[in-house]
């Protein structure tokens, strides 16, 4: 049996390494205590102080064991395509961590908007405080991308196969039922996001392209947190010519005779 799981595991590398990373995070997370407000993904917390990281820090973190069990079979089970003939076709590893990228950030952008319509104009202001964590939106991409590209079935946990185009719904419910404080809203983003992969309307979304717009959010995120004070890098904070920082306080910094001076 452990040589089948290892055989396994070398022929999805890309699955393998993913479950290990989530595995990791999780036992980080109970190690260090951390909790669902600490690095869930929640409107509130996200647009309303600007902690865009949380896009990513929800997605690849889990609070609940169970939650995280439900994850890892059902991720392992999608892994069965990058065993296949066609993964090889399509780019491969390379293709696998594109498209999970791609997953992870856009239906965190999704979730965000969805809680912004239903939260702030339809007025149901209890989605403005939900919190959300756990990988499923970008597994439930997956599954969309599976069934919109014509694969056969899926297996559900070993005990049996269900067609491929009924498998993010049915996991929806399934989900909904085993784990009730699992995201809705979350897991809907990800069905999405995965349809606009599988459509192939992000096509345009290469790894350069991808890793261009990583490296310019990564940049705003450090800026902002430098303005906010959330950040203390002395060289970017010369940057600012002005009387003083607005939101931090702290003076600026200005170059006199070749001298350093704080006004």
């Amino acid at each position: 049996m452990g040589q089948s799981i290892f055989i396994q595991a070398l022929g999805r590398p890309a699955t393998t390494v993913t479950c290990a990373m989530l595995g990791g995070i999780y036992g980080y997370i109970t190690a260090k205590g951390i909790g669902y407000d600490q690095v869930g993904l929640s409107h509130e917390k996200t647009l309303g102080r600007w902690e865009i990281w949380r896009i990513v820090t929800a997605q690849l973190s889990h609070v609940e064991l169970l939650h995280l069990l439900f994850n890892l079979t059902t991720l392992w089970s999608i892994g069965d395509f990058e065993a296949s003939d066609g993964f090889a076709a399509k780019g491969g590893v390379a293709y696998y961590v594109q498209m999970s990228t791609i997953l992870l950030l856009l239906s965190g952008v999704v979730t965000l908007a969805l809680y912004h319509v239903l939260g702030v104009l339809l007025k149901r202001e209890q989605y403005l405080s939900v919190t959300t964590v756990g990988y499923s939106a970008v597994i439930f991409g997956w599954m969309t991308i599976l069934a919109v590209s014509g694969s056969a079935s899926f297996s559900v946990f070993g005990f049996g196969n269900i067609p491929m185009y009924l498998t993010p719904f049915a996991s929806l419910v399934l989900t909904s039922i085993i784990i009730p404080r699992a995201s809705f809203i979350g897991h809907l983003s990800g069905i999405l996001v995965g349809f606009l992969v599988a459509t192939e309307v992000l096509d345009w979304l290469t790894l350069w392209w991808l890793a261009s717009l990583l490296a310019w959010a990564a940049a705003f995120g450090v800026y902002h947190m430098v303005r906010t004070g959330r950040l203390d890098v002395p060289w970017l904070r010369m940057l600012h010519q002005d009387s003083g920082d607005i939101e931090t306080g702290s003076p600026a910094v200005h170059i006199v005779g070749g001298v350093l001076e704080r006004r």
